[in-house]
């Protein structure tokens, strides 16, 4: 009980953070006009599209918006899957991976290589329109990260929850158990939790956790940072 009573004490947290289902108000830069009239061609008849959660950053941008074109298209699962295969193969291939990623690549050559690539794996038009795109705009060196992205935003299209969890040391069963429990109750029922354990002995002891754009610290060492910070600060004793 001891680990839940812990998380429990931070429950108020996450119910203070509000968190936007709207891209609209996140900063356009000079690519985005383009992302956005990709997003809408395909069905201007179709009601609005939300992302299930805000992403921020460039990256966040870009994986709002391929998510907002896959489900107006159908297309989630494929353009899905696609991008996975994309990734792996870049692992598998990095001479590849290094080659469209590589600046000093000509715009055309580095564009044509990777509609060629979509051509032979087979993948949606929808995919190999947003590769292009990035390909053109020479942003495929972000592409992991805006895939990771990408799959958060599928992963709550689904109800599935992924929740990091950094110990010092692995979990025990019953703990592990104890807290998956914990966040259902936050969470809310119908959705899929998944736990991932990360090991960091640097955090001293305690436990973070993370999920849905949200982190909950109580980890010792940021405790002791909030201690240190307090001890340093100045006392003024005509108030004692």
């Amino acid at each position: 009980m001891a680990l839940a009573n812990r998380f429990r004490s931070g429950i108020s947290f996450f119910k203070n953070i509000a968190v936007s289902d709207s891209v609209s108000s996140v900063r356009s830069k000079s690519l985005f006009p383009a992302l956005r009239n990709y997003a809408t061609a395909s069905a201007q008849t179709t009601a609005n599209v939300k992302v299930p959660i805000a992403l921020v950053g460039e990256n966040g941008n870009f994986a709002s918006w391929l998510y907002i074109a896959a489900v107006k298209m159908n297309s989630l699962e494929k353009i899905e899957s696609d991008l996975s295969e994309m990734i792996e193969a870049m692992k598998t291939a990095p001479i590849f991976a290094q080659f469209t990623k590589d600046p000093s690549v000509p715009r055309g050559t580095r564009l044509a290589a990777i509609r060629d690539a979509c051509d032979q794996a087979k993948f949606a038009e929808p995919t190999k329109n947003f590769l292009s795109l990035l390909a053109e705009n020479g942003k495929l060196k972000n592409l992991d990260a805006i895939v990771k992205k990408f799959m958060q935003l599928t992963n709550a299209h689904r109800g599935d929850v992924k929740v990091l969890v950094t110990t010092v040391m692995p979990l025990p069963p019953a703990e592990e158990k104890e807290l998956t429990e914990t966040l259902q109750e936050i969470i809310g029922a119908g959705k899929k939790i998944t736990v991932e354990q990360k090991i960091d002995p640097s955090i001293y002891g305690g436990l973070i956790v993370e999920f849905q754009q949200k982190v909950l610290d109580m980890s010792i060492r940021t405790r002791a940072q909030q201690m240190e910070r307090l001890l340093r600060e100045p006392v003024d004793f005509s108030n004692l």
